[in-house]
């Protein structure tokens, strides 16, 4: 009998036991891998986090939590693990791979990172095609906030973009009022 041609999820395995810490995602077929995140960059998605929380986010009905990964419909394999996630109850929503359904997903949100591209291109693509309603992007090379929402195949209808000395609103559909100063998480995330 002749050998099984390993699958991305295989090659994906063998990937993160050779190279711990790295974050390996499939997005569109093709292994995606992430750099370790600098200081910056986890100050502040921690900044993030106790945000939302303090929003009352992080209850009985949504739960706010950094690298869950999502299973995405562009492939047979594709997957993407967001930065920080607001989601809805999870058990029993795992698809395949520790990922999980989509449908769980209100809010995913990303900081660039040197792989900028990515997170401006080919996740913008996968994450509407999964249909999250809500993607924010920390835009640190271009110092801008992107947020995206109404998404509609492989884009989202409204895309607006922010600079330094804005405030966002969230939409309300994430389930509380969330206002971010663009400046100070910009600041906060500055390499």
């Amino acid at each position: 009998m002749p050998a099984r041609k390993p699958t991305l999820l295989d090659q994906v395995d063998w990937l993160m036991e050779r190279v711990p810490g790295a974050r390996f995602e499939v997005i569109g077929g093709e292994i995606c891998v992430t750099p370790l995140p600098d200081g910056p960059h986890q100050a502040v998605l921690t900044d993030l986090l106790l945000r939302f929380m303090a929003a009352g986010l992080h209850n009985d009905t949504s739960e706010v939590l950094q690298k869950i990964a999502v299973w995405l419909p562009g492939g047979p394999s594709d997957f993407a693990i967001p930065d920080l996630s607001l989601v809805e109850p999870f058990d029993d929503r795992m698809i395949e791979f520790n990922c999980y359904d989509p449908a769980i997903f209100r809010l995913v949100l990303e900081v660039t990172a040197n792989n900028y591209g990515n997170e401006l291109r080919s996740k913008v693509a996968a994450y509407a095609l999964a249909k999250i309603p809500v993607y924010v992007i920390v835009n640190r090379w271009d110092d801008r906030i992107h947020v995206l929402t109404d998404p509609s195949g492989d884009t989202y209808r409204d895309h607006r973009v922010h600079a330094s000395g804005e405030r966002i609103s969230l939409p309300e559909s994430i389930g509380a009022e969330v206002t971010l100063d663009v400046e100070a998480i910009l600041d906060a995330a500055r390499p």
